[in-house]
């Protein structure tokens, strides 16, 4: 058994524990351990198959787990099928998930195995869980087989109506797979496309139109109603759904919307003046030019809503976002894809192949749109020969007067290259523009006559090639270029080379008389070793001479065509017959022998040199039939654009069918309170009181804060005394959350002695939020009337006059605000920063002019959102044990790299002050050197997309063993990214950057127990991540625990009533997103640490930092 052992280490893997003592490893000399890289497969898989039948989950799982590591690596795992498809309805979801992955693999080619468990299939697209209903769905739909295409068909109606977008995903995917097995199904799957493309889920959208691109790509009717919904889900689709999208809508738009490039050749057609045209006549076609064209409002959606897409990562999305741009936009719009084009240059080079190509394209039409990047076209050495081409070819194509000298300097490079085939295509690309910018014509000419006496035989033989084009368009001027040609046929093999010049010297032989009989006589004596194709030119050049010149010539072109007669190849023998007849006269000789002068020294036309992308634009860019420059199977056709616009009316959608969503989720809101009419006289009383408060206020907020307020006034003014009802509703708590957090942000400010000192919280509060600013003071009776009834909602106060508030809440604020007005007057202001530092906006849902009894204040909830706050505003801690957090300080320059100056930093984990979605920095400079350092400051700030950095304020000089301590703002988008920039002083600059632990992108909640339960019970799925870790016995304690994760991440402590459970909760700075944090403590020192967030990539990469926390010591 030591082969098995030893196949197991190769594998990676582990035993099974019931297997543990058969395949030990032995040592023994008599059992080479060599013996184990032949062991047979069937032995590897003899061991899987038992640790399968196994009774332990942990032996199924871990055989599992290597067998998906196999199918991983290649190898055929198809003979374990009978031994997975048992485990197909095993109850531990680990094992289950993996059987699917499995099954999908191989359900195709094991469909009569795999038939077999079809009931389990079916039962399982009924699984609470999402993964499994999907897994399962798409196992279902991998079995090819006829028989249960009416069971395909049942699963995927029911999958699209599923709760989970995930399910309904690949709902989508089932619909392209049943239609290839079954196109008979076509009208069903086009009632559950239809369905599913009016879901708002970003996650279905790309699969969705994958499926109508490949089931019914022509009924453009059931787009219609979802046109403007897909333009606005277009940025948070996955990057291949939106590919798919961006192509649909191209082909959309093209159906719908009239041409926006008519208007340039109207424009162009009315530009000249008629002499003898009327004034008036002059201005209906003037007017007529105005009204021409208009774009369509939802053209322009299409094109507003893709712009942005040109900074995506993914190559394809940004070449599907040029096209549509191509295809669609006005020619003065089109130009902005150029620069995203000419990004992706540095991707691979299959990217680059794709990008040239569409670039080359373009580059025909519109010269201008890669005019300004002309050197980002520049071939490197190290660029693969297709690439080169290309890029040769682009820069043939925006060749032009102003750029042509710099471009021929270039190309005197590449024709040097080692590549010969690249240096061919030079000589061709000089040929082009000599051809097409007439100035240099003669300069390329000559450059082309030096590279005749190049080494390489292949440069030669290319220019001789590209100067008989040359000389085809002007003869007259170049006999001495002819001369020189005749002298290299010595010398010259190439047989292209050598039939352009005989050629050559045939077409002109008038101009050469000396030569031309003389080149006859040295080739007849080569002309059995030659080439056909210079067999031919012999022959043509000898049958040219023999009519201008037959004295000298006619024996020699007689012995020419006496080799042709008996030559093999048959094209000669051919040649020869017809010449003969043609210019040498007898009996039998036809009047076509009196015109054989006019057939043979006829002016031909000259060549043209075109580029051969030119024909390539009838072929929609980006796609393979462009690459390929032929058809492809399952190419659709971009129709021309429409000579009237058909009715945008179609695209309307009924505001009714919306509203529906909204009305079922608070119905039951309205049922107990009718305040339709509330609602609207409030309003207009809002927009009468931001007049007034933008006219009062410097500071201009009042305006916002009234928007804020009246936007979720719907949801908060709703819940009254019966908060308990109302929170039963998941838009209602979601409100509750976010009402709490903004208070919670309020309330840290201040601490907790004056909220528990007696008299109303809430006027507390409001006098704190007056004192900084005297003019807030005056905003309107609506103001204050929403915001009280906003924070009866929030804080789930049980006020017995709260129904009565909102319908007398006007008279008592306006009383409330005059009574208060003097103390308010006689308080004295704070200074500017102060104000700065708090977020006044935050003050809102709890300021309340209501006089509140003494005893109603601390609600239970409110108790318990108390307790969590502390005098310091780091991170929310539990008041009964007060842990103190260390700050840890990073490096950011170290003294020797800085000549001197040292840079250090921390994250103080204040609420950011140079922004609400910005983290707090603070920056200790020191001066470690002997003399003074003058204008610190920041410059040259390399920031990821989206991310932004408010810098500090230059440091005007500091002085030998100095040190200052800077506060600076970096909005990191929720990501880890590194924050590049450089710190300068006044001689130098030094290159450093900030990369944030993932606990320092939050900022701590304070919500109750029963919040955080109803708040995580949201965010289940693929929104929870969870891991099991071992517990070091001192980290076991509840304010070890505390303390540790506190420090690691900044978290807010939530109350919890179990001794074993503990809860954290924060929200991300730059989204506000909820991030839930839950340590259960188990038995055997064991601890399970789930993590709750909509932001999942945070989440596993908290949870991966959170680990160490608790298990190191």
């Amino acid at each position: 058994m030591s082969g098995n052992g030893l196949s197991y280490s190769e594998q990676g893997g582990e035993a099974a524990p019931e297997l543990a003592q058969e395949v030990v490893p032995t040592t023994t000399p008599s059992a080479p351990a060599a013996f184990g890289l032949f062991s047979s497969d069937t032995k590897k898989n003899e061991d899987l198959k038992q640790m399968l039948e196994s009774s332990k989950d942990s032996a199924k799982l871990d055989a599992m787990k290597r067998i998906v590591g196999m199918i991983a690596k290649g190898k055929n795992a198809s003979e374990l099928f009978p031994a997975v498809v048992k485990n197909v309805a095993s109850k531990n979801i680990e094992i289950k998930k993996l059987v699917y992955v499995y099954l999908m693999r191989y359900a195709e080619e094991q469909q009569d195995l795999a038939l077999l468990s079809i009931s389990t299939f079916q039962r399982a697209l009924k699984d609470p869980n999402q993964l499994i209903r999907a897994s399962a769905l798409r196992v279902l739909s991998s079995i090819r087989v006829p028989i249960i295409v009416p069971i395909m068909m049942l699963a995927i109606k029911e999958a699209s109506s599923d709760l989970s977008p995930y399910v309904r995903k690949n709902a989508a995917h089932a619909i392209q797979k049943l239609y290839s097995l079954d196109p008979e199904q076509k009208e069903l799957l086009i009632e559950v496309i239809e369905k599913l493309l009016k879901d708002r889920s970003t996650l279905v959208a790309g699969s969705v139109v994958m499926a109508f691109e490949e089931v019914c790509p022509d009924r453009i009717d059931l787009i219609h109603k979802n046109y403007r919904k897909l333009c606005n889900l277009l940025v948070d689709v996955e990057e291949w759904g939106q590919v798919v999208i961006i192509h649909m809508l191209t082909r959309y738009a093209r159906t719908q919307f009239v041409s926006p490039w008519k208007d340039d050749e109207v424009v162009e057609e009315y530009s000249e003046n008629n002499f003898y045209e009327s004034d008036e006549e002059q201005k209906e076609k003037d007017q007529k030019v105005k009204n021409t064209y208009t774009m369509d409002p939802d053209h322009r959606l299409l094109l507003r809503n893709t712009k942005p897409l040109l900074q995506s990562r993914n190559a394809a999305v940004v070449m599907a976002v040029a096209q549509l741009y191509w295809h669609l936009a006005p020619k003065s719009e089109a130009s902005i894809v150029s620069k995203s084009l000419v990004r992706l240059l540095h991707s691979n080079r299959e990217v680059q192949y794709i990008v040239l190509q569409n670039s080359a394209t373009m580059s025909i039409q519109r010269k201008g749109m890669f005019e300004p990047y002309l050197k980002s076209f520049y071939v490197r050495s190290t660029d693969p020969t297709m690439i080169k081409t290309l890029k040769l070819e682009i820069l043939t194509n925006l060749a032009n007067e102003a750029n042509i000298s710099t471009l021929l300097r270039e190309f005197q490079t590449y024709v040097k290259s080692q590549d010969k085939q690249f240096a061919a295509a030079t000589i061709q690309a000089i040929g082009r523009c000599a051809t097409n910018i007439t100035e240099v014509t003669d300069t390329c000419l000559n450059g082309l006559v030096c590279l005749l006496s190049n080494r390489d035989e292949i440069v030669v033989a290319e220019s001789v090639v590209v100067i008989k084009k040359l000389l085809q368009t002007q003869p007259a001027h170049h006999g001495e270029i002819i001369k020189h040609m005749a002298k290299l046929l010595d010398n010259i093999t190439v047989p292209v080379a050598r039939a352009s010049i005989l050629w050559l010297i045939g077409e002109y032989c008038e101009r050469v008389p000396k030569i031309a009989p003389d080149v006859l006589r040295k080739t007849a004596k080569s002309f059995t070793n030659e080439d056909d194709l210079v067999k031919l030119q012999i022959l043509n050049l000898g049958a040219k001479l023999y009519l201008t010149n037959s004295k000298q010539t006619k024996l020699l072109t007689q012995y020419v065509l006496n080799l042709g007669k008996y030559d093999q190849s048959y094209d000669i023998r051919d040649r020869t017959r017809f010449i003969r007849q043609l210019i040498v006269p007898n009996e039998k000789s036809g009047a076509l022998s009196k015109y054989a002068k006019k057939i043979f020294l006829a002016q031909k036309p000259a060549p043209l040199l075109e580029s051969p992308f030119k024909d390539r634009d009838h072929f929609q860019l980006g796609t393979l039939s462009h690459t390929l420059n032929s058809r492809a199977t399952g190419y659709l056709e971009l129709s021309d654009w429409p000579e009237v616009a058909p009715d945008p009316s179609v695209r309307n959608v009924d505001v009714a069918e919306s509203a529906k969503e909204w009305t079922g989720i608070l119905s039951k809101t309205k049922k107990e309170k009718p305040i339709e009419k509330f609602y609207s006289e409030s309003e207009e009383e809002e927009d009468e009181s931001a007049s007034t408060s933008a006219s009062e206020s410097n500071s201009g907020s009042g305006s916002e804060k009234e928007d804020k307020e009246e936007g979720s006034s719907d949801e908060s003014s709703g819940s009254s005394s019966t908060s308990e009802e109302s929170s039963d509703s998941e838009s209602d708590s979601k409100e509750n959350t976010a009402k709490k957090t903004s208070r919670a942000a309020a309330e840290r400010q201040f601490s907790p002695g004056k909220f528990l000192g007696g008299g109303s919280d809430s006027e507390d509060i409001k006098k704190k939020a007056k004192g900084i600013s005297k003019k807030r003071s005056t905003s309107s009776s609506s103001d204050t009337e929403s915001t009280s009834s906003e924070e009866s909602s929030s804080d789930s106060m049980s006020e017995s006059g709260s129904k009565s508030d909102s319908g007398s809440g006007k008279s008592r604020s306006a009383t409330s605000s005059k009574k208060e007005e003097k103390p308010v007057q006689d308080r004295k202001a704070p200074n500017k920063q102060d104000v700065f530092l708090l977020d006044l906006d935050d003050f809102c849902p709890v300021t309340t002019p209501v006089a509140v009894p003494t005893a109603a204040v601390l609600s239970p909830s409110l108790t318990a959102d108390l307790e969590g706050l502390s005098l310091s505003s780091s991170s929310v801690i539990d008041v009964t044990t007060q842990v103190s957090v260390p700050r840890k300080t990073h490096e950011l320059l170290h003294r020797m790299s800085g000549k001197g100056l040292a840079a250090h930093y921390h994250f103080s984990r204040q609420p950011g002050i140079f922004g609400d979605r910005m983290v707090s920095v603070q920056v200790t400079v020191t001066n470690t050197s002997d003399q003074k350092i003058e204008n610190i400051h920041i410059e040259e700030k390399k920031l990821p997309p989206g991310m932004r950095m408010h810098e500090f304020n230059p440091i005007e000089c500091l002085e030998p063993a100095a040190s200052i301590t800077v506060s600076m703002g970096i909005d990191f988008c929720d990501s880890t990214q590194t924050a590049s920039f450089q710190l300068c002083t006044k001689d130098d600059h030094f290159n450093v950057n900030i990369k944030p632990p993932v606990g320092e992108l939050l900022l701590p909640v304070t919500m109750s127990e029963k919040d955080f339960k109803k708040e995580q019970g949201m965010l289940t799925g693929m929104n929870e991540t969870s891991a099991t870790i071992a517990v070091a016995p001192q980290n076991s304690a509840r304010l070890v625990i505390i303390e540790r994760l506190v420090k690691a991440a900044n978290l807010g402590v939530v109350p919890s009533g179990q001794d074993n459970i503990h809860r954290f909760a924060a929200k991300t700075v730059h989204s506000g997103s909820l991030m839930l944090v839950t340590v259960e403590l188990k038995e055997s020192s064991t601890a399970q640490l789930i993590i709750n967030t909509e932001k999942t990539v945070i989440g596993s990469v908290l949870l991966r930092e959170l680990k160490p926390v608790l298990s190191q010591g």
